[in-house]
């Protein structure tokens, strides 16, 4: 039985270049980097991330329920472009101040993590900004 033969990336190429390309995908340049071929993928990725709806955790979604938060789409579309506003910043996780709520975000994941009425006592830890709406 015959082994299997290993080939270089640079042989790969070169076989794959004489077979042609059975997809309909145009082939790679030979000039395209890697470093060029990630950085499109990237921003690709940070494009459909930010046409992304904010998410709620399940101990957020538990929150808003116990605590009979009903946002309106109003006030969903404020903590979203707050949420933006504080990635822009470079802000990681942050408090977001909305009407007479408090909410925490994990900017990175677009993800409310905690949503606290007014009513209740106010102190937030492990954050590294606020934005107030």
């Amino acid at each position: 039985m015959e082994m299997a033969r290993a080939y270089s990336i640079e042989e790969m190429s070169s076989r794959l270049k004489e077979q042609g390309r059975a997809n309909t995908q145009a082939p790679l340049s030979s000039e395209q980097s890697f470093a060029a071929i990630l950085k499109q993928k990237q921003e690709f990725k940070q494009n459909v991330q930010g046409a992304e709806e904010l998410k709620f955790s399940k101990h957020a979604n538990e929150r808003l329920v116990s605590r009979n938060i009903d946002l309106t789409s109003a006030q969903r579309e404020r903590l979203n472009g707050a949420v933006k506003r504080a990635e822009a910043k470079g802000i990681k996780e942050s408090l977001v101040m909305l009407d007479n709520l408090a909410f925490i975000v994990n900017v990175k994941n677009n993800t409310v993590v905690t949503a606290v009425t007014g009513e209740e006592e106010r102190i937030f830890s492990n954050i590294d900004g606020a934005v107030i709406v």
